[in-house]
C-alpha cells in the first residue's frame, strides 16, 4: 500500500509538471476559490449539503472506469481494488474538511456518505468501448462519434422525457424549464470525457484547428437540436425568450470548454478529465456576482484554445516528400 501510494504521488506530480507549475499556481488558486465557494454554499444549506457526495462520488467514479493502469492492477496486485479505495478516500478527504469545517449537523452527516462513495467507486469495473458496427443503425452522423455513443444508452432516452416532463410541469416557474436545460447538458459530460484513441484521431487529423471547430460545431448542432423543446418551454416560462437565448448562450461556452480541454492534454485522460471539470466549475461561477470569474473565465477559454492547438499539432502526420532525392536527403 505504501509503495502504490507514493507512486501515486510520483504520477501525480508528473502530471502537474505536463500541466505547468505557473499554470497550475494561477488557475489552481482561482479554481479553488471557485470550489470552495461552492462547498461553503452547498454546507450551508440542509439540502444541498448532500449532493456534494454525490458530485464527487460521480467524479470520482468516471475518473476512475477510465483508469488505463486497471489491467495492470488486476495483474499485479489482485486485492488492488482496496488501494484504489483508499486513494479515493484521501482524494476526497479536502471535500470532507471543508464539510466538517462548517460545523453544522447536516455537514457532518454527509461526511461518511462521502467516504463510502468515494470508496465504492473502485468496485466498479473498467469502462468498456461500445459495439461496433453490429450496434445497428444510429440516428446521428458518424462523425459524431459522441453523440453516436449517447444514442446508444437508452436510459439517456428515459432521461430527456424525464426532464422534458419536469420542464412542461414547472413552466408557469423560470427555474423548473431552466433546470432541466441544463440537467440535460450536464447527462452528456460524459460522452466528452474520454478522447478518441489515436488510431483514431491521425488518419483524419491533418489541420489540428478545423478539426476542433468540427468537433464544436457537432457538439452545438446536436445540443441545440436535443435541446430545442427544453429550450421552447423554457421560452413559455417568465425567463422569456432572452433568459432562454441566454441560458442556450452559457451551454455553448460549457460545451466549447468541454471539447477544448478533452484535447489540451491528450492523450493523458487523467489531466483533460480534471481540466474539464474545472471548467464546469468556473463556468457556473459565473452565474454569481463576482466579476473576477468572468476574467478567469476568459483566460482559461484562451488557454484552453491555444493549449488544444498546440497539443494535437504534435500529432499531426508528416507530410511525405515529394520526390526521391528529398526522401534520400540531396
Amino acid at each position: 500500500m505504501n509503495y502504490y501510494l507514493r507512486l501515486r504521488l510520483r504520477v501525480l506530480g508528473r502530471l502537474f509538471r505536463e500541466l505547468g507549475w505557473g499554470r497550475l499556481l494561477v488557475l489552481g488558486m482561482f479554481l479553488a476559490l471557485a470550489t470552495g465557494q461552492a462547498l461553503f454554499t452547498a454546507a450551508a444549506s440542509p439540502a444541498l449539503v448532500w449532493l456534494v457526495p454525490v458530485a464527487v462520488g460521480s467524479l470520482v467514479l468516471s475518473l476512475h472506469r477510465r483508469r488505463a493502469d486497471l489491467p495492470f492492477l488486476r495483474l499485479s496486485a489482485p486485492g488492488f481494488r482496496a488501494w484504489l479505495a483508499v486513494e479515493y478516500v484521501l482524494l476526497s478527504l479536502p471535500v470532507a474538511l471543508v464539510l466538517l469545517g462548517r460545523g453544522r449537523p447536516a455537514a457532518a452527516g454527509a461526511v461518511p456518505l462521502l467516504a463510502a462513495l468515494a470508496a465504492l467507486a473502485a468496485l466498479a469495473p473498467a469502462a468498456t468501448a461500445g459495439a461496433g458496427r453490429g450496434a445497428g443503425r444510429s440516428w446521428f452522423r458518424s462523425v459524431a462519434f459522441e453523440w453516436v455513443s449517447l444514442g446508444r444508452r437508452w436510459w439517456l432516452g428515459l432521461g430527456w422525457l424525464a426532464l422534458l416532463a419536469a420542464a412542461g410541469a414547472t413552466r408557469a416557474t423560470a427555474t423548473g424549464p431552466a433546470l432541466a436545460v441544463v440537467g440535460w447538458l450536464l447527462l452528456l459530460l460524459d460522452a466528452y470525457g474520454p478522447a478518441e484513441p489515436l488510431t483514431w484521431l491521425l488518419p483524419v487529423l491533418v489541420r489540428p484547428t478545423a478539426w476542433l471547430r468540427s468537433r464544436i460545431g457537432w457538439a452545438f448542432l446536436y445540443f441545440g437540436l436535443t435541446a430545442a423543446p427544453l429550450a421552447f418551454l423554457m421560452a413559455q416560462s417568465p425567463a422569456g425568450l432572452g433568459g432562454t437565448l441566454a441560458l442556450l448562450l452559457w451551454c455553448a461556452l460549457v460545451l466549447t470548454m468541454l471539447v477544448l480541454a478533452k484535447y489540451a492534454f491528450y492523450p493523458h485522460a487523467t489531466l483533460s478529465r480534471l481540466t474539464q471539470a474545472g471548467a464546469v466549475v468556473v463556468a457556473v461561477s459565473i452565474l454569481g456576482s463576482n466579476p473576477a470569474y468572468l476574467a478567469l473565465l476568459v483566460a482559461c477559454l484562451l488557454g484552453l484554445i491555444l493549449k488544444s492547438r498546440r497539443q494535437l499539432s504534435r500529432f499531426v502526420p508528416a507530410a511525405p516528400p515529394e520526390n526521391t532525392a528529398e526522401a534520400v536527403g540531396l
